[in-house]
């Protein structure tokens, strides 16, 4: 039988080009998420100064109002979108991602021509969301029972 020494591929052992490669491939991965949320709340910060000098306005300005303060709700909640993609980028949280996906149900439900299935679709949707974030995802902070 011949001897059987045995390496890293057979050991699980981490090579030295994975090293390499997990150590600055991946710090160049954090700054570019980095770099990116940074953007994303910059842009975010911006939109939010457009929609209270040129919108908030158009709520004493046209006829109807309901109209104004529809467009400034999906505005907002666009802008809440980008901040909680911008806080997924950052720290990488599974309740940010379901924070996400809760902003941008709530947009597209208000978005107007939306059909009463949609609609139903979507208080489901937010539901079963909600129920995720409080049952399955715990904080941090909390300590758990042992």
């Amino acid at each position: 039988m011949p001897n059987q020494d045995k390496t890293q591929a057979r050991t699980g052992g981490e090579t030295a080009p994975e090293r390499f490669l997990d150590r600055h491939l991946g710090n160049v991965v954090h700054l570019f998420l980095t770099f990116l949320a940074i953007l994303i709340l910059v842009v975010a910060a911006i939109a939010t100064f457009e929609i209270i000098i040129r919108e908030v306005p158009l709520l004493w300005r046209t006829p109807s109002e309901y109209d104004a303060l529809h467009h400034i709700i999906q505005s907002l909640l666009l802008v809440a979108i980008a901040a909680e993609l911008a806080l997924l980028f950052l720290f990488h949280r599974t309740s940010a991602a379901v924070e996400v996906l809760i902003f941008v149900i709530a947009r597209k439900m208000v978005i107007s021509g939306i059909s009463g299935w949609d609609l139903l679709a979507g208080v489901a949707a937010l539901a079963g969301l909600v129920a995720v974030r409080f049952y399955f995802i715990t904080p941090k902070d909390q300590k758990t029972p042992k």
